[in-house]
């Protein structure tokens, strides 16, 4: 490794704090260059990204449109306080609007997806007049504060004892559920009884919204049983309570839809966003919000603001990536090889003893690992992984140079919206190496 390869480790382990890490044990790659899918060390090691980083790079590295609008963008200005004109900021709200359904309005920038979740609570609290927040125990909505309180997993626990007015539900998870269920929509009208009945005990006019990520991302790719979002948005409209869906990990395209909300006939009353709008090539995030809510804040007062609202260069990188996802026919290519991705994760399941489920959607999925198919007993304990045994098989993958990563008991494979069949049967390979190991494990 070169002295520029040692220095960048060196500095890192050093002086950064890295998120969700213990810090004696973490050991950075340094990388020199990346392009694609694929990333290159000092060394001319290359590696496949297949999470496309933080399940928001869905374009890939050097997008060559969004690198020179971002370019243009700073010859003219950099920055503009959100309540100047700023033409790339119009202009993308205009195109996140006209990619929603009817009943959306406008759109308020934030930073990134934490603080998006923020503000749709304070959004939501502000129009209803209530308090009271519902979303589900296997969520993840950010580690800020608010954003923390509405996470339903182990992230949140750092911020217990938590502010009051949040209160968790279970998720539609059918392959966990004790009951069996004849079909889908047996599965639903259960799930979404035992919510209704939930409301009744909290109080239903006291209740401000349901917050939920549409497909439930890092805690496991859990897809909605047929009827199950529809019920919930019957359960809003009959209560009064706004229906949050929190696109910011599976929208922009990673199912195959441009919003995952799409998928299940349902139009929210508001929906949070960020990674896929610029990829991570400037960070942004944004909340989206009905015309009836917009048209409450024409008389009262919007009590949200963020110094980098809607931030020229981000939304200059947004408009560029927008308009990407439709010149590149991305969904195209998500449902092409998120078919091949499909047969592969099926073919994996039948052939692995250590996998009991497989889950996927466009570019969106979950392999669940465990000890025993027929008890369906995880590989790890929920929130406890002692002797580290997921980390040890994302570092079997790693070493072939497959970049992922893992949250309990599952292995999260989200790579690339750009990625094509064949990219997509090369890596699966080193996946099915590394699972013969696990087998050998249990």
């Amino acid at each position: 490794m070169s002295e520029r390869a040692d220095k960048i480790k060196e500095y890192h382990k050093k002086y950064n704090l890295q998120s969700w890490s213990k810090q004696k044990d973490i050991n950075p790659i340094p990388i020199e260059k990346a392009e694609g899918i694929y990333m290159w060390d000092f060394d001319g090691n290359r590696y496949t990204d297949m999470s496309s980083q933080l399940v928001n790079l869905n374009v890939g590295h050097g997008c060559r449109p969004i690198i020179d609008a971002i370019k243009e963008q700073t010859e003219k200005y950099c920055y503009l306080g959100p309540s100047y004109g700023a033409e790339p900021r119009g202009e993308l709200a205009k195109m996140i609007i006209d990619l929603m359904p009817d009943n959306m309005g406008k759109v308020f920038f934030t930073n990134g997806g934490a603080d998006a979740n923020e503000n749709v609570v304070k959004i939501a609290r502000m129009y209803t007049g209530r308090q009271k927040i519902f979303s589900r125990y296997r969520s993840y909505h950010g580690s800020t504060y608010g954003a923390g309180n509405l996470t339903g997993e182990p992230r949140r626990y750092p911020l217990e004892p938590g502010a009051p007015g949040f209160i968790k539900f279970f998720d539609p998870y059918v392959y966990r559920e004790k009951i069996k269920f004849e079909s889908e929509e047996e599965a639903s009208e259960y799930y979404v009884g035992k919510l209704r009945e939930q409301i009744i005990y909290e109080g239903p006019d006291s209740i401000a919204a349901i917050v939920m990520e549409t497909i439930t991302g890092s805690n496991g790719v859990i897809i909605p049983p047929k009827g199950y979002l529809p019920g919930v948005r019957k359960l809003c409209d009959e209560f009064g309570i706004m229906m949050i869906c929190d696109e910011v990990m599976a929208g922009w395209g990673r199912t195959g839809k441009m919003f995952a909300f799409e998928n299940f006939d349902v139009k929210p009353d508001i929906v949070s966003f960020a990674k896929g709008v610029t990829c991570g090539y400037v960070q942004l995030g944004g909340v989206v919000v009905s015309k009836k809510i917009a048209e409450f804040f024409d008389d009262h007062l919007l009590s949200c603001g963020l110094t980098y609202s809607g931030h020229p260069l981000a939304c200059a990188a947004g408009v560029a990536c927008v308009n990407y996802y439709k010149d590149a026919d991305i969904l195209t290519n998500v449902n092409k090889s998120g078919a091949v991705l499909g047969e592969i994760l099926e073919d994996l399941k039948a052939k692995h003893k250590s996998v009991g489920d497989v889950r996927y959607i466009g570019l969106f999925s979950a392999i669940e690992l465990v000890k025993d198919k027929a008890t369906k007993e995880p590989l790890v304990e929920y929130g406890k992984d002692p002797e580290g045994i997921m980390g040890k098989i994302i570092g079997m993958l790693k070493a072939k140079k497959f970049m992922c990563y893992s949250h309990e008991n599952m292995i999260l494979i989200s790579p690339p919206l750009i990625i094509t069949p064949e990219q997509v049967k090369e890596e699966m390979v080193k996946v099915d190496e590394v699972l013969d190991e696990v087998d050998k494990m249990i």
